[in-house]
This record gives C-alpha cells, sequence and structure tokens, in this order.
C-alpha cells in the first residue's frame, strides 16, 4: 500500500470511522469538558430544588393552617372549652394540608428552577454536551416518585386518622358544659332551654348589669325574668347554676290562662348545666375516615351509597397520588418558555390548569357518591386526559426545547397587551 504504514492502534488519516463515532465522541468530550455527568447532574438539580421546595412546603402549609386555626378559635371561643385544645385541633389538619402543600410545592420548585436554569443558559449548555430533555426530567420524575409514596402514605393513613381525630375534638369543644362565665351582650345556652345574656360584665364574668334570661320548662310553659343586676353561682361539682337576680320583673306565658306578670326585688333561677352525655361516635361512618386498607372492604359489603363512597374516595386517592410523577412533565415545558418578563403568565397559566384538573376529580368524585357516573368516566378520565396532555406538551419540548406550546400561548398574551397598550392614550408628562 503507497502512502504511508497505518499503525496499530491509530486511524489513518482521512479515515471517518464508523458513522456517528465522533459524534458521540464528541458528546462524551463535552459533557466532560461542562462537568455535566449524569450522577453530578442529578445531585445538582436535587441540591436546586431542595430550598425553594422547602420554602414552598412550609409557606403553604402555613397560610393553610393560619386559615383554618381563625375557625377554630371561633368555635372555641363560643363554647366552653379549653382552649389547649386548639393545638390538637391544628395538629390533625396537619396530614390533611400537608398532602397538599407537598404536590404544590414539588411543582413551583421544580417550575422556578427550570426557569432560572433557562435564564442562565444551564439548559442550552446541558443540550449542548449531548444529553437530553428526556435525561434532564428523569431526577424530576424520580423525586415525583419519592413524593408520591409520602403523599399516599398521607392520604391512606395519616389524613383519615387525623380526620376523625379533628372532628372528635371538635365535638368536644362545641358540647363542652357552660363554666359559668359570660360575656356582654351575647346569648349564651346556659343548659338545656335557658338562654341567659347581659348588657354588662366585670372582669370574673360572674357578676350581670342589664340580665336577660328565657327558660322553656318541660310542659312548654315559657318564662322570661329581666333584672338590673345578676349574680353567677355554680354548685362544687359543676353541674347546676343559680342566678341571683335583683330588682327585676318575671313574665311567665300559660297555655292555660292569660300571661303573669309580675316585679321582684330578689329572685333564685336554678339551672341545671348540661353537656355531651356519652363518648364521640366511633371511627368508619365517614369514607374519608377510613385507611387503604379499610376502604377495599366497604366497597364489598354494606348499602349501595356507602360503597360508592368509598369506591369514589378509594380512587381518588390513587389518581392523586400517580398525578404527582405526571407533574414534571408539565413543569419543564412551562418553565422553559417562562423567560423574566413571562414567569407570572406561565404561573398563572399552570395554576390555572392544575386548578381545573383538581375540580374535576372532585366533580367525579360527588358525581360517583350521587350514583350518576361510574368511576372510570368520572375520576379516571381526568387523569388520562391529564397524562395525555402532559405527555404531548414534553414530547413537544423535547423534539423544540426552543418552542414550547406555552411559548405560543406566551407570546399571543405578549401580543394582546401590545395591542391594548396601543389603543390607551399616552401618558401626560408634568411639565
Amino acid at each position: 500500500m503507497t502512502g504511508g504504514v497505518i499503525q496499530p492502534g491509530r486511524i489513518a488519516p482521512g479515515f471517518d470511522g464508523p458513522p456517528g463515532m465522533h459524534r458521540r465522541s464528541r458528546r462524551r468530550s463535552g459533557a466532560r469538558a461542562l462537568g455535566f455527568r449524569p450522577k453530578l447532574l442529578d445531585s445538582y438539580l436535587l441540591a436546586e430544588l431542595a430550598p425553594p421546595m422547602a420554602a414552598a412546603v412550609t409557606v403553604i402549609l402555613i397560610a393553610l393552617l393560619l386559615f383554618r386555626a381563625l375557625e377554630i378559635f371561633n368555635y372555641v371561643a363560643g363554647s366552653s372549652a379549653r382552649f389547649g385544645i386548639v393545638p390538637q385541633m391544628i395538629a390533625d389538619l396537619v396530614p390533611q394540608y400537608l398532602g397538599l402543600a407537598a404536590p404544590g410545592a414539588y411543582f413551583i420548585s421544580m417550575f422556578l428552577v427550570v426557569a432560572r436554569m433557562g435564564d442562565t443558559s444551564e439548559i442550552d449548555a446541558i443540550l449542548a454536551s449531548g444529553l437530553s430533555m428526556t435525561r434532564l426530567t428523569l431526577p424530576l420524575v424520580a423525586l415525583g416518585l419519592v413524593v408520591a409514596v409520602f403523599n399516599i402514605a398521607l392520604l391512606g393513613f395519616a389524613q383519615p386518622l387525623g380526620h376523625y381525630g379533628f372532628h372528635s375534638h371538635l365535638d368536644v369543644a362545641l358540647h363542652a358544659p357552660w363554666d359559668a362565665r359570660a360575656q356582654p351582650r351575647t346569648f349564651i345556652g346556659a343548659g338545656a332551654d335557658v338562654v341567659l345574656s347581659a348588657d354588662a360584665v366585670d372582669p370574673s364574668g360572674r357578676a350581670l348589669r342589664g340580665v336577660f334570661i328565657r327558660r322553656v320548662a318541660a310542659d312548654g310553659t315559657e318564662e322570661v325574668f329581666t333584672a338590673e343586676k345578676g349574680a353567677l353561682v355554680t354548685s362544687p361539682d359543676q353541674t347546676r347554676l343559680t342566678v341571683v337576680l335583683t330588682d327585676g320583673q318575671q313574665l311567665q306565658e300559660r297555655s292555660d290562662g292569660p300571661p303573669l306578670v309580675g316585679k321582684f326585688s330578689q329572685l333564685a333561677v336554678e339551672v341545671t348545666l348540661s353537656g355531651r352525655t356519652g363518648a364521640f361516635r366511633g371511627r368508619g361512618p365517614e369514607p374519608r375516615e377510613l385507611t387503604m386498607f379499610e376502604l377495599p372492604a366497604r366497597m364489598r359489603t354494606g348499602p349501595e351509597q356507602d360503597r360508592l363512597r368509598a369506591a369514589s374516595e378509594f380512587h381518588t386517592r390513587i389518581v392523586r397520588t400517580l398525578s404527582v410523577p405526571l407533574l414534571p412533565l408539565l413543569a419543564v415545558p412551562a418553565g422553559m418558555a417562562a423567560k423574566r418578563r413571562r414567569r407570572a403568565l406561565g404561573a398563572v397559566v399552570c395554576a390555572v390548569a392544575l386548578f381545573l384538573y383538581e375540580n374535576s376529580i372532585d366533580v367525579g368524585q360527588d358525581l360517583v357518591d350521587m350514583g350518576r357516573a361510574p368511576v372510570a368516566l368520572a375520576i379516571w378520565l381526568p387523569f388520562v386526559l391529564f397524562a395525555a396532555v402532559a405527555t404531548v406538551l414534553f414530547r413537544q419540548s423535547v423534539v423544540r426545547p426552543g418552542q414550547t406550546p406555552f411559548t405560543a400561548v406566551s407570546d399571543a398574551a405578549d401580543a394582546l397587551v401590545r395591542a391594548v397598550r396601543t389603543r390607551l392614550p399616552p401618558k401626560v408628562s408634568r411639565p
């Protein structure tokens, strides 16, 4: 052979080797040069996701609990229950709201991280190194599987127990016996068929001015007492209350004659303080109080209405859990299209889409409970449509990373904003 000798282990000039060999070698060398090795990329993405996800979970959970805490305080303030029951009721709600906060924080953190990496051209560098969008999304999906396992533990086991605990504590608060301390200008159920109110109350809550009492006897006789002053005195066992009235009037309605009206200088009205007799009901009448292991048994036995409600609850929990690993397929295209000036629009579009999806599942669950639609149509069909839409959006972002469907929506919104601005009168500057 003329033109030189081919040495072992070397490639002769002009020989390109097998098709694609240099392309693969360039991709590997580019990935090594940029430092985006697969394991390093996974660690980098998870490290970037951790801070915003932890912050989002904390903010969402605190906001939801504070909203319900106000309602709980109103319940307890209107009853005679001790305020120590409030932390117990809030703790019962933590599994329920944590199950809502974790998937939401997972999606928000992915959206923000992908949008930031797009702003700093990190995604362009990763794609240029030879890695695909699918490879970039794999660690996000893996994290979604972990969140899904955590979510099914909450929805399937912790949340049913917390739901029952909350209602049992609420029952204690609402049916606690009155502690014989009045509030001014408030109607109080002091006992069975007894209502008490006072215009002014001293700091102890037991010295009253401008007293009004209405009492209905067992035979239907109604008595009304008004007095200038009054005092609340309880028995040692806290089961009876004596209201000592001074300078007042009494009206008694009788079924067998005209009403009787009289005045008194001092009168004692006896009231029996009533509270709940017996314990709160057992766990299980509501399907939301049953765990994932208990719902299948309810689906097989019992009345048809109970079986339908158990089936809707069981399949809804499964659908909500399976939806979590699909969130990266929606968050990655949305984050790639969310440039700095479009980030708010992308967040709004995603929030509306997820809101509609969640409400479709809730509506489907109600339809199954009423027996108007089967589980496959009412609950699983929205999930299949959501999975199909998310897959199509992600597939298009893989084929054309710079032109996702969210980009078209953002462009259309920008064009609409510019058209509106052109029709607005120009601003008049001050001299």
